[in-house]
């Protein structure tokens, strides 16, 4: 109940702030925001001075800074996130589209990151020096050195050009989900590997397992039933932290691999200064750190007693 009650505290000072910061910084970006969005509405083409004035009266967009902050939270207060500048249509409709493929990209790489991070790092910390250690240890810190967009185009060359197995961008069918989860898997999985690694090796090295190993118990067996809840709660707090990267990551990969996704809806409204949806989708990203930081605590919670009594 603390852990629920801590997250909805930090849920609201999240909306409030993030909210804020984005009004703010969307006012300092350079260039007319009124003829950003009629560009976006009408094309570059067909705009004109006069167009981009119409669109400021539409709008209010000379109405003092503060004023409009302040409109923007009443209509958080009635869980309200108003209409895009660009498309009218309501905030949250479109948001609610562009969540499910982001959830949807977020779930595949957890999943492929598990057998890609700890399931090797486990094995490695069974043998520690040895050669898969070793090897181990210098793919993690390779895929940890490069940035997603190089590791995206390294992946789009390997799969996409030159093997011509999966699509380089877009969304139609499965596999095009495959390349932006795997950018994000490989990186999750680069850390969690040695995370899981260095867990399995206090796991051998405590005295709850010598003890089972004196009772009799095989090696295997000793680990499953006294080792497994050491090695796993580590990885899973480690997640809340990688949290941060799968959340600027899925940004840039769906950017890269046009996912159309929230990451992907937050920077079209950015260059389409749509400060309205720009506010609402990194409102959503600040949420969902949230809310996935209270799954990480509940799950550590549940499955390390010591965690409860903190």
């Amino acid at each position: 109940m603390k852990t629920i009650s801590k997250a909805l505290i930090q849920a609201l000072l999240v909306a409030l702030l993030v909210g804020t910061l984005c009004f703010f910084m969307t006012r300092m970006l350079p260039g007319d925001t009124a003829y950003r969005i009629a560009a976006g509405r009408y094309g570059y083409e067909m705009v004109d001075a006069a167009a981009a004035q119409a669109v400021r009266i539409e709008l209010g967009l000379d109405r003092a800074p503060l004023a409009a902050l302040a409109d923007w939270w009443g209509r958080l207060l009635r869980f309200d996130l108003g209409v895009s500048l660009v498309t009218a249509q309501p905030v949250i409709d479109e948001i609610r589209l562009q969540l499910g493929q982001t959830l949807r990209l977020s779930l595949m790489a957890v999943l492929l990151s598990l057998p890609l991070g700890p399931l090797p790092g486990v094995l490695a910390g069974l043998r520690p020096g040895g050669w898969f250690d070793r090897v181990n240890l210098l793919l993690s810190v390779l895929l940890r050195a490069l940035p997603p967009f190089v590791l995206a185009l390294l992946l789009v060359l390997a799969f996409a050009v030159q093997l011509q197995a999966l699509p380089a961008a877009g969304h139609a069918g499965h596999g095009s989900l495959l390349l932006p989860a795997l950018t994000l898997a490989l990186g999750l999985a680069a850390v969690s590997s040695r995370v899981a690694r260095d867990a399995m090796q206090d796991v051998r090295a405590s005295a709850y397992y010598a003890f089972a190993l004196s009772k009799g118990l095989r090696a295997s067996d000793a680990l499953l039933r006294h080792g497994a809840r050491n090695v796993a709660t580590p990885v899973v707090a480690y997640t809340a932290v990688q949290l941060v990267y799968l959340v600027e990551g899925v940004v840039l990969v769906e950017t890269i691999f046009a996912w159309p996704g929230i990451g992907h809806a937050l920077v079209h409204a950015i260059f389409a200064r749509d400060v309205t949806m720009i506010q609402g989708t990194a409102l959503v990203l600040g949420l969902l750190f949230v809310l996935f930081n209270c799954l990480v605590d509940l799950t550590c919670a549940a499955l390390d007693p010591r965690a409860r009594r903190a």
